[in-house]
């Protein structure tokens, strides 16, 4: 592959992650639409947001995790552009100045028209406040003095900056309020975004205790990561159960669809336990996040 080329620029970014990021809006979006108040402008803009943030982290996590010894050109998982040579060292980081730019222009975007209708509780700081926090997350997931990822704090972050803050604020832009039935879904968001994360860290464990990246499943076994992989799912799941209780049912029910592909994948995952195969087990996993995002989509559009 010719360095820096647009070809090795589409490696860095792991276009089959940015799905994650498109879920999180429409579901967010979905509930202001039922609320009576769906916004296209803002709406188009927290996706353009969220999605130049992830792409921010990835290419962060790219060159941080191969600076720290984690991503080596023989890694086990999907290959990582910086590692195998795609992208020089001083393009990584001005590619990641540019994303970064982007998002915050994007996110200068959404805080002028929430601004301009009125619908902001505290002034707009909260806004300017969760935005430099998206910002953070992104560079000191992995890189800085105390990466997040490299002390068991990975999960909590996903569920947190992949599940509450873009679901939440989605909703909060559109509408100028919260309420529970946000909280439930960008929780359920959060926990089913993070199972991505646990078996990547299943099958790099080996590699990780090398490296001194202190993961949950690093700290506490392979049997916790496996076990966590399944609950993070199921109680997603049934997390949605709770929206019966105000009136969704659908939103409530379609999710317990995607348990079909969760628990399939989950006894792959097992079986394989270790080694390259393990990312037949990612790829579906990505698959069943985007099913599970349509499906309580759908749900919440339908009541």
């Amino acid at each position: 592959m010719k360095t820096n080329s647009f070809a090795a620029w589409i490696v860095a970014v792991r276009p089959y992650s940015l799905g994650n990021a498109v879920i999180l809006i429409l579901v967010g979006s979905a509930l202001a639409w039922t609320d009576g108040s769906f916004h296209w402008l803002p709406a188009l803009l927290c996706l353009v947001f969220a999605v130049l943030m992830q792409c921010t982290a990835n290419l962060v996590n790219d060159l941080w995790d191969f600076l720290k010894g984690a991503d080596q050109p023989d890694r086990l998982g999907p290959d990582r552009a910086f590692a195998k040579g795609y992208i020089t060292p001083r393009a990584m980081k001005a590619g990641i100045a540019a994303f970064t730019v982007a998002s915050a222009a994007a996110g200068i975007g959404i805080l002028g028209w929430a601004l301009r209708h009125d619908m902001l509780a505290w002034g707009g700081w909260e806004l300017v406040a969760v935005g430099a926090a998206c910002i953070l997350f992104a560079y000191f997931y992995t890189a800085g003095p105390w990466p997040l990822a490299y002390h068991g704090l990975g999960d909590v972050a996903v569920i947190l900056f992949f599940g509450l803050v873009p679901v939440g604020f989605t909703y909060y832009v559109q509408t100028g309020m919260w309420n529970w039935e946000t909280i439930v879904t960008a929780l359920a968001c959060g926990l089913v975004i993070d199972t991505m994360l646990m078996v990547n860290n299943f099958r790099d464990r080996e590699e990780d205790a090398r490296c001194g990246k202190r993961t949950v499943v690093v700290c506490l076994g392979a049997k916790f990561g496996s076990w966590s992989y399944f609950g993070l799912g199921a109680a997603a799941a049934v997390l949605c159960l709770s929206l019966l209780a105000g009136g969704r049912t659908w939103a409530a029910l379609l999710p317990l669809l995607y348990l079909a592909g969760h628990i399939a994948t989950w006894r792959k995952m097992v079986r394989i336990d270790h080694g390259d195969q393990l990312n037949i087990c990612l790829g579906e996993t990505a698959r069943n996040i985007m099913l599970f995002g349509a499906l309580l989509t759908i749900g919440i559009l339908l009541g």
